[in-house]
């Protein structure tokens, strides 16, 4: 295992462990190492101290907890979405637009949009709001 202390492009700082170096490279390259703020795939590594001697901080809490407020927050806001949205998948632009249009129960739903159909929905006046973290993908 290997941790690197990463930022994005809107200058977050965050750690993250990899299985190994080429663990990480893989990941970067396929665009699945994301910023644990704001969910951004713009993420490069960043200056990091050898670590020397025992690290008491990390190793009193498990390596799936937030390591700061601000992944406390996401980490919660997510927690609420689940429990109190329906999750939709890759059919959110579709089922948004049709509870918009009152052909579809209102409920509160989230899922997967790409940019250009996320982008229709908000010059239609349809009410969304990316969120800061990648949805779990569920299976109904």
């Amino acid at each position: 295992m290997i941790r690197y202390a990463l930022n994005c492009q809107n200058d977050h700082q965050f750690e993250s462990w990899f299985q190994s170096a080429e663990a990480f490279e893989k990941l970067h390259v396929a665009g699945m190492v994301t910023c644990a703020v704001c969910g951004g795939t713009d993420v490069e590594k960043g200056l990091m101290a050898p670590r020397i001697g025992k690290d008491t901080d990390v190793a009193a809490r498990p390596l799936s907890a937030p390591a700061s407020p601000a992944e406390q927050a996401v980490a919660e806001l997510r927690k609420k979405i689940e429990e109190n949205a329906e999750y939709v998948g890759t059919d959110f632009a579709s089922e948004a637009r049709a509870i918009h249009d009152g052909d579809a129960p209102e409920r509160g739903i989230y899922g997967e949009a790409k940019p250009d159909e996320a982008r229709k929905l908000i010059e239609d006046g349809v009410p969304v709001a990316p969120l800061p973290f990648t949805p779990n993908r569920k299976s109904n």
